[in-house]
Order: structure tokens, then sequence, then C-alpha cells
């Protein structure tokens, strides 16, 4: 993940992954519940990345290839700038905490976990954790740690667009053929067991006061909106029970470990290589 960055460089005081980088090379030092905090963050946007990385090249359009590989791409940027800051805490770098850190040490969330399955369910996801991140980092602009601030401007910018691209999907295939309805639909249902688990405080949110965004006073704009689109694409709001979750503690899901096995190979198999 080191080098130079693909990533846009977007005016005002938004942080490019390598501005945070310099920040932290010049003495920025987090304290752990940051650290922790950001590290969420982090892992939510690394584990997806590497999630929709895969439909480059086997997406059901060859602008679906573009649209999900420069979405995969933010996330990668949002990924390396929070990652780095967490490592701060500790003394470690974006990519000792993407590659060196077992599976308990992960603090992703359980949506961001599941398989791609069709595209259908790859845009459910889209939809579920865009509107989501989009409340999120419109309220952590206003972040009382100016760096989490920064970085969530410049990623906002950027999710904005994520959420727009799965909305007009999931309208598109909900108000497309039966067959498309269907799997958004199905989409729908397979991911929203994940969703609570978006929204529930913790100490660790209580400890942080105005630097963390409270995840409960998210949940009502996002129904809002979510009821909104569905009833645009004549969906239905799945009517299912939460899934036990535990991503933000260290407890996973049986998928993220093969996520890791592929995303760590070359850093693990060829330490401190370079090319």
């Amino acid at each position: 993940m080191s080098g130079e960055s693909a990533t846009r460089i977007t005016p005002g005081n938004a942080l490019r992954p390598e501005d945070v980088a310099e920040r932290v090379a010049g003495g920025i030092k987090v304290g752990e519940d940051v650290g922790e905090y950001a590290l969420r963050l982090g892992d939510d946007a690394l584990i997806l990345a590497q999630r929709l990385g895969w439909w480059i090249s086997r997406a059901p359009e060859l602008e679906e290839d573009v649209a999900l590989g420069n979405i995969a791409l933010d996330m990668l940027g949002h990924a390396r700038s929070f990652l780095t800051y967490a490592g701060s805490a500790w003394g470690k770098t974006e990519d000792d905490l993407a590659y060196w850190r077992g599976e308990a040490e992960f603090r992703s969330c359980f949506l961001v976990e599941q398989p791609n399955g069709d595209f259908g369910k790859t845009i459910a996801r889209q939809l579920v954790f865009s509107i989501f991140q989009h409340e999120l980092y419109s309220r952590l602009i206003d972040s009382a740690d100016e760096t989490i601030a920064a970085i969530s401007a410049k990623a906002l910018k950027e999710v904005d667009y994520h959420r727009d691209h799965a909305i007009q999907w999931t309208i598109r295939l909900g108000d497309g053929t039966e067959e498309s309805k269907l799997r958004i639909q199905a989409g729908l249902d397979s991911v929203w067991p994940y969703v609570a688990e978006l929204f529930q405080d913790d100490e660790l949110i209580e400890r942080l006061g105005g630097v963390a965004a409270r995840p409960s006073e998210m949940r009502e704009p996002f129904d809002a909106l979510m009821a909104q689109v569905l009833d645009e694409a004549g969906l239905e709001l799945p009517d299912v029970q939460p899934a036990m979750t535990g991503g933000r503690t260290g407890k996973h899901s049986e998928h993220l470990g093969y996520i890791l096995a592929e995303m760590q190979v070359i850093a693990r198999e060829h330490p401190g290589a370079t090319w």
C-alpha cells in the first residue's frame, strides 16, 4: 500500500493519505481510543475495498468494471488515511496494520465481510453501506479531532458518488425485469441481518465524545432514505432478525479469514520485498 497514491487531490482542508502520513511523520501521535476508532473506520473501508476489487473484469457491463473498481480505489484511499492515523497510536504503519494483524485484531463490521454474491447482492450491500457511510462522514467532518474531520471531508465527496451509484442501480434493478427484482430483493434480504451492528453505540463511542459520531443517532435518517429508495424501486423492506455480530470487538464471520488470507499472502510470503 505504500507509494504514490492514485487518489484525487481535493481542495480545502481535505487530507489525502500522503498528507496524513506526513502529519504522522511530523510527530502527530493519537491516544489509543482515537486510534481504535480510526482502526474501525479504516478496517471497514479496507475489507470492502478488497471485496469490491473482485468485480474488476467480472461486472455485467464494462462501465461497471470501471465504476466498482473506482469505488474500491476510493475505499482503499480512506483505509490508508485512517490506518496511517490509527497506527500512530502504536508506532505502526498502514502496511503493518493491513498485512500483519490476525483476524481477531481487525475491527471491521460484519456487513463488509459478507460475500459479493451476484451483482444484486453487491449492490444491496453497497446501498446499505454507502447510505450509512454518508451519514457517518457527514457528521465526522465536524469531529473534535481535526485529522479525522479532514480525512472525512475528502471521503464524503467520494461517498456521495458511491451512494448515488448504489441508489440508481437499486431503482434500476427493482424496476427492471422480474429476475432483476428478485435478485436485488434477495440481496437486501441477505445483508439486512447485518444492518443493526452499524448503529450500535458502545463504551468507546461514549469515551470519545465529540471525536466520534454516535451510531445510534444515524439510524433514523438511514431508515428514512432507505424507505424512500425502496419505495421508488418497488422493493420491500426486509423483515428479518439481526444476526449475532461483534466485529468491533474482534469477533468476525467465517468470511474474514479467507479475505485476509488472499490480501496478506504476498506481504507474508515475501516480507520486506520491494518492487
